[in-house]
């Protein structure tokens, strides 16, 4: 019988993998506790119609990509594709929003049926922040400086560049989808399969065109920026000269669009050379009218979501992941002779009593090959016990390239605190 395998694109994260996700999943949450924003755990599966609302029936998302099916009921269910839709979802349905400021963040795996490669994967995972009710360039500057925080946490800032572009009113950026489709659609001969398909459901899409050909049409097209209305102008400038007075460098794109429909004045996105195509690790702006859009009254709001399997595979690729992240124990523990099973356990636990945070593994099973898997454990220190001649505990010491010597119980706790401190 053949072995049942994982479905492709849908990756397990093994137990040597995992503790590079902590530290990453850890280094966001203390950057949001910083600026005060509070987390929200969304289901995975939503009904089908949020997404078709929200995202757009002719984007790219809906027509292909969603993972949708019927339950027992006949209702149509999906695998949510993104986090902003659902995160409105709920904040709406349990009154949240509503003559209210609001900061949430989520995490936890999307969905979306694409062709799998490194960087995207159909199952991935998303850390979003999305906030509601503020409707000035201050809280739009405040999600940009706090991704900053982040990448500066992580020791990423000088290898992620800032994209600026403002979409305008719902009215502007209708005047120049007119303007664009105008354009286009003379030239249509000289566009993508791509660009071509989406002329009629989803223009401003054609603006983020790989295809070379497409590009060098989109030269001369009419630019958004020559449509903004008053007020988004002054959004705008209102958030680069924030920007500029925290020191964040930005380019402004103005091909930057998003991908979904619901976005409206500020977008932006960060992105790097290092991933090859896959280049975006964090991508968001403001969506003003989706909260409407969903059901509820009209609620200002802006968001961002990053990816985790981009970020991590950026820290690798940089060497930024700390040493002691990729170790998975800070002590290796095991009797010397037979008959102190016992008391090794027990002074584990005593150890961890002493050093909160030290993480132990017991060597168990008998005492055979003990220095061939303290080795393999990856542990920096390795702790042998015995008893001494009047029958107290004591220990031989292996800390990295130091020779070994005996300590006595408290020396123990002593030097490995010592270790584990530095």
């Amino acid at each position: 019988m053949a072995k049942i395998k994982a479905i492709r694109g849908m990756n397990d994260i093994l137990p040597e993998q995992s503790p590079v996700w902590q530290y990453l999943e850890n280094t966001v949450k203390d950057v949001l506790s910083a600026y005060g924003y509070s987390e929200l755990r969304m289901p995975i599966v939503e009904q089908t119609s949020l997404f078709k609302r929200s995202i757009g029936e002719v984007t790219d998302i809906v027509e292909k990509e969603m993972y949708t099916f019927e339950d027992r009921n006949g209702d149509s269910l999906t695998l949510r594709p993104e986090g902003t839709a659902s995160c409105v979802r709920a904040a709406e349905e349990h009154g949240l929003l509503f003559n209210q400021m609001q900061r949430f963040w989520y995490q936890g795996p999307m969905f979306r049926y694409e062709r799998p490669q490194k960087g995207r994967y159909r199952q991935f995972h998303q850390i979003g922040v999305e906030t509601f009710g503020m409707a000035n360039a201050d809280i739009d500057a405040e999600v940009i400086l706090l991704s900053a925080r982040l990448w500066k946490h992580l020791g990423l800032l000088d290898s992620v560049t800032l994209q600026l572009n403002s979409l305008g009113s719902n009215e502007a950026r209708a005047d120049y989808k007119a303007a664009l489709v105008e354009y286009l659609s003379a030239r249509k001969d000289q566009l993508d399969e791509d660009s071509l398909r989406r002329l009629d459901s989803n223009p401003l899409r054609i603006l983020d065109s790989k295809d070379p050909d497409t590009q060098v049409v989109l030269n001369d097209a009419p630019v958004l920026s020559d449509y903004l209305d008053e007020e988004s102008r002054s959004h705008f400038s209102e958030l680069t000269s924030i920007l500029d007075a925290a020191g964040i460098s930005y380019e402004i794109n103005p091909r930057l669009v998003r991908g979904l429909d619901y976005y409206c004045k500020t977008v932006f996105e960060w992105v790097t050379d290092k991933l090859g195509a896959q280049g975006t690790v964090c991508a968001g702006g403001r969506y003003d009218g989706l909260v409407q859009q969903l059901g509820g009254r009209a609620t200002p709001a802006v968001g961002f979501a990053m990816g985790v399997e981009r970020l991590i595979l950026l820290l690798e690729i940089l060497d930024l992941i700390p040493d002691k992240v990729k170790l998975p124990f800070d002590l290796y523990l095991s009797a010397e002779v037979k008959g102190m099973q016992s008391e090794v356990v027990l002074l584990a636990d005593r150890l961890r009593d002493q050093i909160p945070g030290l993480r132990v593994r017991i060597h168990c099973g008998g005492l055979k090959n003990i220095k061939q898997k303290a080795q393999q454990s990856g542990a920096p220190v390795v702790l042998l016990v015995k008893q001494s001649e009047n029958r107290t505990l004591c220990g031989t010491i292996w800390h990295q390239d130091e020779p070994a010597f005996d300590l006595s119980e408290a020396q123990m706790v002593e030097k490995i605190t010592d270790c584990y401190s530095a």
